[in-house]
């Protein structure tokens, strides 16, 4: 048999097999050698000062704010506002039948008038001897009594106009034109909101952070973020801090006074305190320069000889597209900024570095 027709086709098929061979080694190092000339964006962490803003869930409330009650018991003759209504300091509100009030009081008028005579008759006839002194004394006594009943009219019948006692909003009523009211019955409140105070409750660390920074308390500056998530332009200040922490919360209240000279803010809105926080020679990082693995944070750095290495890092605190690192890299490091998910460990790469300053201002995209 002749075997030569095998043995070329054998020879063939190994030609073959090798220039295949050759070839994707070939591939294998243009790839790897494209790889390594890869340019990446590289940066440095930056040290600098930083205000951290933590937020607080907030309860606003007007700095007045009061219940209005019927002084009297009687039937409601009048409502002279109308709820939302914006009223001023002695504007009459409410009105009570002032009927019987105003009879009662014409009635110990009279009963003043006529004790004034006797008692300017009797002075006179005891200076020409005719009554005794007891009889003058007596008639004083019985004036003096007229005289506080008099003023016990009067007060009764103000009681049935209940007036304003300052600037503020008519909140919604609770009886109707024509109730009988009973003594104390709540009508509707009054609400002075041109200044608001903001309740927030803030943690036993926060508190001393604050207690204990360069300034304290009192000259913080206070933001107020909105239900609707947008931020009220005009900037509060902690008035007080409450004597006791809860300790079942382990908070302590904070009031935060704010101007409302627009009327924007009402009596039990909510809404988020900011409170800065300075931090000095904070190292920061861009977000989406880092990853996570197993719920730990790394970076991509580059050695000496610009190879890729990862880094644990410890984060202390999260700004907007920043990261306030703790421990795990130096200002020196070269930390990847951009194409983090396509380099690989031991890769050689080369690196474009920009100034850490520059990459921080321009920033506006969040971590990948």
């Amino acid at each position: 048999m002749n075997k030569c027709p095998f043995l070329k086709i054998q020879f063939v098929l190994t030609a073959l097999c090798l220039s295949a061979l050759l070839l994707t080694n070939s591939g294998c190092n243009r790839k790897k050698h494209e790889k390594e000339e890869t340019k990446y964006l590289v940066t440095s962490p930056l040290k600098t000062d930083q205000n951290l803003m933590r937020s607080y869930v907030a309860q606003i409330n007007a700095h007045q704010h009061i219940e209005l009650r019927a002084f009297e018991r009687g039937y409601l003759q009048n409502i002279l506002v109308d709820e939302g209504q914006l009223v001023k300091k002695g504007e009459k509100i409410f009105e009570l039948m002032p009927a019987i009030k105003k009879a009662e009081f014409n009635k110990a008028k009279a009963e003043v008038d006529l004790a004034e005579i006797e008692y300017k008759n009797a002075q006179s006839l005891a200076r020409k001897k005719v009554v005794s002194k007891n009889e003058v004394a007596l008639s004083k006594a019985r004036y003096d009594k007229v005289v506080a009943d008099l003023d016990l009219a009067k007060l009764r019948l103000d009681f049935t106009e209940i007036k304003a006692p300052f600037d503020g909003l008519i909140v919604r009523f609770k009886v109707r034109l024509g109730s009988l009211l009973e003594e104390g019955e709540l009508l509707s409140t009054l609400s002075d909101n041109s200044t608001v105070w903001v309740y927030f409750n803030v943690s036993e660390s926060d508190y001393l952070d604050i207690k204990t920074g360069e300034n304290g308390a009192s000259t913080l500056p206070v933001h107020l973020k909105m239900a609707n998530g947008k931020m009220f332009k005009f900037e509060g200040k902690i008035d007080t801090i409450e004597a006791d922490f809860n300790n079942e919360t382990g908070n302590i209240a904070f009031r935060a006074s704010f101007p409302n000279p627009e009327g924007l803010l009402r009596h039990g809105e909510t809404g988020s305190v900011e409170v800065p926080f300075p931090v000095k020679g904070a190292l920061v990082i861009p977000q989406k320069s880092t990853f996570e693995i197993l719920d730990k944070k790394f970076v991509y750095i580059l050695d000496e000889n610009y190879k890729v290495k990862s880094h644990e890092i410890t984060i202390a605190d999260e700004l907007p597209h920043l990261y306030i690192v703790s421990s795990g890299l130096k200002e020196t490091d070269k930390i990847i900024l951009d194409g983090i998910g396509k380099v690989e460990l031991g890769q050689k790469i080369s690196p474009d570095y920009q100034d850490p300053k520059k990459v921080i201002s321009t920033l506006n995209l969040p971590a990948e």
